[in-house]
């Protein structure tokens, strides 16, 4: 059941739960984020980067080929198809193709700046009846050529983002994108607490979330996460899966080499991926 991210996140911030972001990059990931959300009863939040949509031939594919999937595969649970870390052009793009959620990452532009292409954004999406993630501080780390120091947000420039009306925002907190290096020093609670002060019931987001330790996942959900963004931990998951079942020789066995057979084990693996984060989240059984 497609529909905007809003309501989803208030319920899983009042129910003190987080609503996982699984990026998708093909009809494998989209297929098995689906499944295990229906499964689990739990909502969910298709994230699609800007490379992923070129990569899968543009937003309206997607959109096309998510629409269909959740009809035909009778999915039930809530299922916001969103844009992650979208420029200003590639929202109007999700908007015109159907997407029912976007994320403008003005993060690197002045917050003046950030505050007027938000707040257009904002009403364009509000009147069609979308949700809209915006962010202040960069997410750590390289997504789409885009990189990030992982600049910690201005409390007070993440309240002038967020009395603009979006839906939920993002708010760099020491959090990375990929995996987290040795020496990682770890989240700032106190940073995301000021935020949350500031910002009051305003759903917040967590970027980067693979390979942040679980009590860490738990506590900033007590401090207002209520959507935590996974994409590695799954391309890991579905990788490993893969490179076994390649190495086993199980490719060279029958047919072992028709695709239906050889991305079967990998996705799978991120169907045990997505399963454990919607269980670390809470969201299971939230649909």
């Amino acid at each position: 059941m497609l529909v905007s991210a809003k309501d989803m996140l208030v319920k899983a911030k009042e129910g003190h739960y987080a609503v996982g972001q699984f990026n998708i990059n093909n009809l494998e990931w989209t297929k098995s984020v689906l499944l295990t959300a229906q499964e689990l009863n739990s909502p969910v939040i298709l994230g699609v980067s800007e490379g992923a949509g070129k990569y899968m031939t543009g937003f309206s594919t997607v959109a096309a080929m998510v629409r269909e999937m959740d009809k035909n595969l009778g999915i039930t649970v809530p299922v916001a198809l969103h844009l992650d870390h979208g420029t200003y052009d590639g929202c109007y793009k999700c908007i015109q193709a159907g997407f029912t959620s976007i994320m403008f990452d003005g993060s690197h532009y002045n917050i003046d700046e950030n505050v007027a292409k938000t707040s257009e954004l904002v009403n364009v999406s509000h009147q069609l009846g979308l949700s809209i993630e915006a962010e202040v501080g960069s997410i750590g780390g390289e997504e789409d050529g885009v990189v990030g120091m992982g600049e910690c947000a201005d409390p007070d420039e993440c309240k002038r983002i967020a009395d603009l009306g979006v839906d939920m925002l993002a708010a760099g907190i020491g959090n990375i994108h990929g995996k987290y290096p040795e020496g990682w020093p770890g989240l700032r609670f106190d940073v995301l607490d000021a935020i949350q002060q500031k910002t009051g019931v305003m759903p917040l987001v967590l970027h980067g979330g693979t390979g942040i330790p679980a009590d860490m996942i738990k506590k900033a959900i007590t401090l207002g996460v209520s959507k935590i963004n996974v994409n590695t931990e799954c391309q890991l998951s579905f990788a490993d899966a893969t490179r076994k079942y390649v190495e086993a020789g199980k490719d060279l066995e029958g047919k072992g080499f028709d695709p239906r057979k050889l991305l079967a084990p990998g996705a799978e693996a991120i169907k045990a991926t997505v399963k454990e984060k919607m269980e670390l989240f809470g969201s299971v059984g939230k649909a």
